[in-house]
């Protein structure tokens, strides 16, 4: 099994390398409006290191330290002192409740929180524990007692830490979103981030000296090292996104090498893409006329006109999406990873298939176990979850990690996801139901955006689904039409007791703020249940006694 070995396995040996090879290159962009601050590799290893001795010198080595800010040059800059001085980065979520991230300090004994741009502070200091001194990130205010960036810095001029780093080291406790119960500390140490970072910029492609565009949150394992750690690892060039309304503006400004983004974020580069030409009709009449120019210009549109590898994961991508995009010029490419485990498998350009999440990368073992679950064994994986060695025994069992995803693989090798474990319910016939298959095949359908199903102990199934942009235009009476035909289609193709007896209609979209979606922009389907599965089970009991397809909108509150 591959990977970084020796020295080149820990953090600060990227960094020290590139500083000496590049010193003058710029590594880190932070924008805000038109000015635009740069770290050069010199210049962001000596602000760690300072920082990083600093923080040795106050707190020793070992102590759990939590980073609370948006994506800013200062949360890398923060990440990678933590590292460098032996101690564990805990990253919180610029939008988790405050009683959620009361549970992490806590559970985790964090004694030093780095504090930048968050929109939940307010909510948050209430809940900081006395014993936690704050650290401010430059650019902030913070109406309470703390240290500066800047005094650390200047505190630790000219020097670094002491410790030296060990591959096997613990850097950081990176929770879980908590689709269900209680968050769960993923352990990972310099092995079990860099080691993947390896393994995925080989199979992507990614060119040397790539470009990157750090616009999701970096307290998502994800982003953190599809992102901030390929960059680190590979001498990329980072920029930060200022503000998810500028999106497209750094896109176009940066022209990424390599772009990663969850369904939802494609679904809104699409409904971009519609609105630059008016409508989808303009969109498909002007792709007609001229094909090649219409691809190359909304390649520009999207900055994504130089990109080596655009990647969709996190959660399933709606086929009919990733065929629109392509007709278009956008080749998505699906992939899979998981906190516990990232970099596992992908499509490629050698080797694609819709709706797989690809083959595994090269050094990775995959096989379905008896229940049906996609079990992996690969170097670089997380020891396990912080205190709690019951759930470290269930994800690790003979030596395979159990990812929880139920799968199957074709004849040629390629691996489909179906659901998850946890999420296949019973319905009231006493037969199982694998929810992912059907909602992506509803999610196709042009009205409807967000969509999930819901039948445990029902008698029969029922979507829940909130309305497209282009669904909201037409009249109640056309969209139920509409959704009772897709309805039936759908039912045509599928068991009995898994048919879609009825469908709601939310009145709102789901986001993080009403809590519905997690901080990375997955579903909480029992959020769904719990707010629409009143309605749901009475919807199913009707359709079931009248034998039609129901319709029903949810209003607000």
């Amino acid at each position: 099994m591959s990977g970084p070995t020796g020295a080149a396995a820990v953090f600060p040996a990227h960094l020290d390398r590139w500083a000496a090879e590049t010193p003058d290159r710029v590594w880190l962009r932070d924008r805000k409006g038109d000015d635009v601050g740069e770290w050069t590799w010199a210049r962001a290893r000596d602000e760690i290191h300072a920082v990083a001795a600093a923080l040795e010198r106050r707190y020793g080595s070992g102590v759990g330290m939590a980073i609370l800010s948006r994506n800013r040059a200062h949360w890398v800059l923060a990440d990678q002192a933590i590292i460098a001085s032996g101690n564990v980065a805990i990253p919180i979520f610029t939008t988790l409740p405050a009683a959620t991230a009361r549970y992490v300090l806590e559970f985790s004994g964090t004694r030093v929180l780095f504090l930048g741009e968050a929109e939940n502070w307010q909510a948050v200091r209430a809940i900081v524990p006395a014993e936690v001194a704050i650290v401010g990130l430059p650019g902030v205010e913070i109406a309470a007692p703390h240290l500066r960036w800047d005094e650390l810095a200047a505190e630790g001029a000219g020097a670094r830490p002491v410790y030296a780093c060990r591959p096997t080291d613990l850097v950081s406790l990176v929770f879980t979103s908590g689709t269900t119960g209680v968050p769960k500390g993923v352990m990972q140490t310099h092995e079990s981030m860099l080691i993947p970072v390896a393994r995925f910029t080989r199979a992507f492609g990614i060119r040397e000296r790539p470009r990157f565009l750090s616009y999701l949150p970096l307290s998502h394992i994800a982003e953190r090292q599809l992102v901030a750690g390929a960059s680190l690892a590979t001498c990329g060039d980072l920029t930060f996104n200022e503000a998810l309304p500028t999106l497209v503006r750094d896109l176009q400004a940066t022209r990424p090498s390599f772009f990663f983004g969850p369904p939802r974020v494609w679904e809104q580069l699409q409904q971009i893409v519609v609105g630059h030409f008016g409508s989808p009709a303009a969109a498909d009449a002007a792709l007609a006329a001229d094909a090649a120019g219409t691809c190359a210009r909304v390649a520009g549109l999207l900055g994504l006109d130089d990109c080596d590898y655009c990647l969709t994961a996190a959660a399933p991508t709606p086929p009919a999406l990733i065929e629109w995009l392509e007709r278009f010029g956008i080749r998505l490419y699906e992939g899979f990873g998981q906190t516990e485990a990232m970099g596992l498998t992908a499509c490629t350009a050698a080797a694609r298939r819709v709706g797989s999440i690809g083959k595994p990368m090269p050094d990775v073992a995959c096989r379905i176990s008896a229940e049906g679950e996609l079990l992996v064994k690969t170097a670089g994986l997380s020891p396990g979850y912080y205190r709690m060695p019951e759930k470290t025994a269930e994800l690790y069992r003979d030596g395979w990690l159990h990812t929880g995803d139920k799968a199957r693989v074709d004849a040629d090798g390629f691996i489909f996801l179906t659901g998850r474990v946890k999420d296949y319910f019973k319905t009231i016939q006493g037969k199982f139901v694998a929810p992912v298959p059907i909602e992506s095949v509803f999610a196709a359908c042009e009205h409807a955006e967000q969509v999930c199903l819901l039948g445990r102990g029902y008698s029969k199934t029922v979507m829940v689904c909130v309305l497209s942009a282009r669904g909201r235009e037409r009249a109640r009476e056309e969209i139920a039409a509409a959704l009772r035909a897709e309805v039936a289609r759908i039912n045509g193709g599928v068991e009995k007791h898994a048919r879609i007896g009825a469908v709601i209609l939310a009145a709102e979209p789901w986001t993080i703020e009403n809590e519905i979606l997690t901080p990375t922009l997955k579903i909480r389907r029992e959020h769904v249940e719990a707010r629409f599965g009143a309605i749901a089970e009475r919807l199913a009991r009707q359709a079931a006694e009248q034998g039609t397809i129901l319709i029903e909108w949810a209003e607000a509150g």
